[in-house]
């Protein structure tokens, strides 16, 4: 089976691609190495999944690899006519679309980048799975499509009509337009709304980081909404068992769903919607002590207020998971921060 990755050289689209190839599958990852955060980590990503030997050589063996389950090309989703040419030369089986422009807040003051990518990107995505006849396409969404609901534990037959940022937006329209795809073309698609996934290898813009970052130099952390918020926090291998469970099983319609009281998450088409994530929502002030625990030092806190774009708690329910795959969550919180600052410390080469 070949598979496709884009977002390979991200966070979770790197930790697939290494799960998938021990796996046995035969991966095509695919990135534009935008600029968002430093490309020095992305390029390292890619170097440790054996795609090139060093960021220097990198441009000359972007397109080949110096392993044979794995090749890589950097390329942007709205590049239509390239991405119709990478789907005409291969022979995909599934593709795993993990990439986007990420970030809620960035989204408030670059609202760009999100059309271009996560609309217009992704929709030339699904024109290439239906002329293509790919036979499973797996997809990012985000708990961030929930917005203003407050009923919790987050369930994906709740309403998601009331996004608070065009992040959250893109991800919802992300989900409309599968459906269409799924109905019109019976391509079967499965959307994973992530929940904070944090872990080695991860974003320098995301909490678990930032803060590692800070304690280590000795500066203070800005916490908001005075630390009283609460994140379902998720250890990425977490994470890349339940994407691999997907993978491995396309979506198939749901002949009992009924339009008279119709389920958001399920479809007489082959569509399916999961949230993904450890289902046990910690504290903000408790993420951190974990990280002072394990650094065997204080942070200083500046409380400041909720940020534009923020929701105040996310927990996912994951019951559906569970009962189709037996998905099942098994790192713990202070397992899942102390793996992720030994790496910070051997990445960074810091001595403590």
């Amino acid at each position: 089976m070949k598979i496709l990755v884009t977002g390979a050289a991200g966070f979770i689209g790197f930790h697939l691609v290494n799960k998938l190839i021990k796996e046995g599958f035969t991966v095509v990852g695919l990135d534009s190495i935008n600029d968002y955060y430093a490309t020095s980590l992305k390029y390292d990503r890619l170097f440790n999944a054996g795609i090139i030997k060093s960021e220097v050589e990198y441009n000359k063996v972007v397109k080949s690899s110096l392993n044979i389950a794995y090749s890589f090309i950097q390329l942007k989703l709205e590049d239509k006519e390239n991405v119709e040419q990478l789907f005409s030369h291969q022979q995909f089986d599934v593709v795993v679309n993990l990439a986007a422009q990420a970030g809620v807040r960035y989204s408030i003051t670059n609202p760009s980048a999100y059309i271009d990518s996560n609309i217009v990107g992704f929709a030339n995505l699904l024109e290439c799975c239906r002329q293509y006849k790919i036979k499973n396409f797996v997809y990012a969404s985000s708990s961030s499509v929930y917005g203003l609901n407050e009923i919790i534990p987050f369930n994906t037959n709740h309403t998601v009509d009331h996004p608070i940022s065009l992040y959250a937006a893109t991800k919802k329209s992300n989900e409309l337009m599968a459906h269409v795809y799924s109905h019109l073309y019976q391509l079967p698609t499965t959307a994973l709304r992530f929940f904070t996934v944090y872990g080695p290898w991860g974003r320098p813009d995301m909490a678990m980081f930032l803060f590692t970052k800070a304690i280590i130099d000795g500066e203070p952390i800005e916490v908001f909404n005075n630390g009283e918020m609460e994140r379902d926090f998720t250890y990425i291998d977490d994470i890349i068992n339940g994407v691999l469970l997907v993978v491995k099983n396309p979506a198939v319609g749901n002949t009992a769903w009924d339009g008279l009281v119709p389920e958001p998450s399920t479809s007489k088409a082959p569509y399916r919607l999961y949230n993904i994530g450890n289902s046990i929502p910690v504290k903000l002030t408790d993420f951190i002590a974990a990280i002072e625990k394990k650094l065997g030092k204080k942070a200083e806190q500046i409380l400041m207020p909720m940020q534009p774009g923020d929701v105040f708690k996310t927990y996912a329910d994951v019951s559906p998971l569970q009962k189709k795959f037996n998905y099942q969550p098994k790192v713990s919180i202070q397992e899942g921060v102390n793996n992720f600052i030994d790496w910070y410390i051997t990445y960074f080469k810091i001595n403590l």
